[in-house]
């Protein structure tokens, strides 16, 4: 039987606080929203390098990383496609699950509690302000990651659709 990894877990989301999604943001500002195409385009992020910096410093610092992503699970093999390429750390990738539309704040408060039943959790590092909010209500360590907030409507169209519509 393998060793059990004790290292406290750092729980870290994608869109908005590693991966740049500027670009496609696009596909959400009309209506009906297209989800298909905002997700396949996330093969084309950049890497936000303020994100790379806190993630590798959370390795550096001996924390268990975790992904916890909005995204559909739909999208797993494009995503740890996407990981792989960018040269960021592994780690276990939770996903929103098939027909899932619950607010992220709900998915993500779910996944962090089973987590924190395997072992601690240190530090959450999240982009979304109720996700930040609801994490923080819970009693978990949170980091807002605020770099992208200036970016020209990137938060209220992904709040307004992920809070607001329940859907991704």
């Amino acid at each position: 039987m393998g060793a059990v990894d004790v290292r406290p877990f750092a729980v870290v989301d994608l869109d908005g606080v590693v991966a740049d999604v500027r670009h496609r943001l696009h596909h959400l500002q009309a209506s009906p929203k297209n989800w298909d195409g905002f997700f396949a385009a996330a093969s084309q992020d950049e890497v936000l390098p303020e994100g790379r910096a806190v993630v590798d410093e959370l390795v550096a610092t001996g924390h268990q990383l975790v992904w916890l992503t909005g995204r559909p699970e739909r999208c797993r093999a494009a995503t740890t496609a996407w990981l792989a390429g960018t040269g960021l750390p592994a780690g276990e990738l939770f996903m929103r699950g098939h027909g899932d539309r619950r607010p992220a704040r709900m998915t993500k408060l779910a996944v962090l509690s089973d987590l924190a039943a395997r072992g601690t959790v240190a530090v959450v590092v999240d982009d979304d302000d109720a996700v930040v909010k609801a994490v923080r209500a819970a009693g978990f360590e949170v980091l807002h990651a605020e770099w992208m907030h200036g970016a020209p409507s990137l938060f209220d169209v992904l709040n307004r659709a992920q809070e607001g519509e329940g859907r991704t």
